[in-house]
């Protein structure tokens, strides 16, 4: 017989859904739909937190919520770092508080935190997280079977099959819902939940490999799966996992034309790229952006530039080397994480940054074993796709990080009134 830990919390008949979990609600579900949707339930959560912490009276109060984590101490750690580099920074006031307003979207793992009492209203919220994302991944197998999909708004969605955002966004966003699916398949509701969710796992990830074009989504498919498959191997076994890696790329080179032409294109571009030294493609570019920002980290390595100021810095060394150089517009980065917080807070912005990643694995620690996975797949997944973009500065798919590890973390804390829940596995039926 199959036993649910989660049962009980998802009995929703004797609780009323009031404004507050509606509003979760949207947060979770607005990350699989458009930039649109995602900025109106930003704003609604942001007032939502601010009446708690205001107007809150009934336990458990948002200090009890937060109680023992380490997650929300480097948020707002972070937060302040930047709102400090205001005093020193090289930008101009406009870029400088637009950066800010960007990287103030960390503030919604705390506000979710502090906005969902309970792990049934957690796993409620994570339900509505999963229908948009099963929307939207649907909505990309149709692009690609040639349906018409109104909803559409990407401006590829015809030839590389994203609904709303970039190929690269989509990608990175299946990916870790296909690892969602397959760490919290036990706790899907249902007679058939458990099969459903691998089962759209398994659609997840055939759509990064074999449709979505997406060099970092590839990556972060094979960090997921590497790490997945890990797990599940028996510990004296778990030594060979450092060639999983290698020997999934491998399949899928000789398997996916998508991700075989896609590996081959990097080779082309960096070999491009190291002889003439011109950022005329996408690798090129990238290398490019990196070597400048290095640049200027090494010239400003304790306090960096100031939030907001890549694009000053970056216009100002290309002019240098060009006069007739044509700057770039403000807010933008050099398609790496690490070196953006760098650039604007030299070398310790890489450390608080690193610190961020650190302190959320660190309450991962604290949780059941289906819930701590399904988050540090999620962060391994962001670390991943910072190394190549600047997935948590951007827009949709930063938003998506920031409220999915907010839910996971919501869903697995401990509390003395809520203590740990056993990982039991599922058993066929005698």
């Amino acid at each position: 017989m199959r036993i649910n830990p989660f049962g009980a919390e998802l009995n929703l008949l004797k609780n009323t859904i009031n404004f507050r979990l509606a509003v979760v609600c949207m947060a979770a579900a607005s990350v699989g739909l458009s930039m649109a949707i995602i900025s109106i339930s930003k704003l609604l959560l942001l007032l939502l937190g601010a009446a708690v912490l205001l107007f809150a009276r009934r336990a458990p109060t948002p200090g009890q919520l937060l109680k023992g984590m380490c997650s929300p101490v480097a948020v707002m750690i972070a937060l302040a770092a930047f709102a400090i580099s205001l005093l020193w920074t090289v930008a101009p006031q406009d870029d400088a508080l637009g950066s800010l307003v960007k990287y103030c979207k960390l503030l919604m793992v705390v506000l979710l935190l502090i906005t969902i009492r309970e792990r049934r209203e957690a796993i409620y919220a994570l339900g509505w997280f999963a229908a948009a994302q099963v929307f939207l991944l649907a909505s990309s197998w149709m692009l690609f079977a040639r349906i018409p999909v109104p909803w559409a708004t990407s401006r590829v969605a015809l030839t590389n099959y994203s609904v709303f955002s970039s190929y690269l966004d989509q990608g990175i966003i299946s990916a870790v819902f296909a690892a969602v699916c397959w760490h919290l398949r036990e706790h899907a509701p249902g007679r058939f939940g458990r099969k459903l969710a691998v089962a759209t796992g398994l659609l997840a990830l055939v759509n990064v490999f074999f449709v979505l074009p997406g060099r970092t989504a590839h990556m972060v498919s094979i960090a997921l799966l590497s790490i997945a498959i890990m797990w599940e191997l028996p510990k004296k076994y778990r030594a060979i996992a450092v060639m999983l890696p290698f020997l999934i790329a491998s399949i899928l080179f000789f398997t996916s034309s998508n991700v075989r032409d896609r590996l081959t294109q990097v080779q082309t571009e960096v070999l491009a790229y190291s002889a003439k030294h011109k950022p005329d493609t996408s690798s090129g570019i990238r290398l490019e952006l990196w070597s400048t920002a290095l640049e200027t980290i090494s010239a400003h390595p304790l306090a960096g530039t100031g939030i907001g100021s890549w694009s000053t810095q970056f216009n100002r060394l290309e002019r240098e080397k060009n006069p007739a150089h044509i700057d770039i517009t403000g807010n933008g980065n050099p398609h790496q994480e690490f070196l953006l917080w760098g650039v604007q807070l030299g070398i310790p912005g890489i450390l608080l940054f690193t610190g961020l990643l650190v302190s959320m694995w660190r309450d991962t620690l604290k949780m059941a074993t289906p819930c701590a996975r399904a988050l540090q797949s999620t962060l391994l997944a962001l670390v991943v796709s910072c190394l190549f973009n600047s997935s948590l500065y951007d827009a949709q798919i930063g938003d998506f990080f920031c409220v999915l590890i907010g839910l996971l973390l919501a869903l697995g804390r401990q509390t003395l009134s809520d203590p740990p829940v056993p990982h039991i596995p599922y058993k066929q039926p005698a």
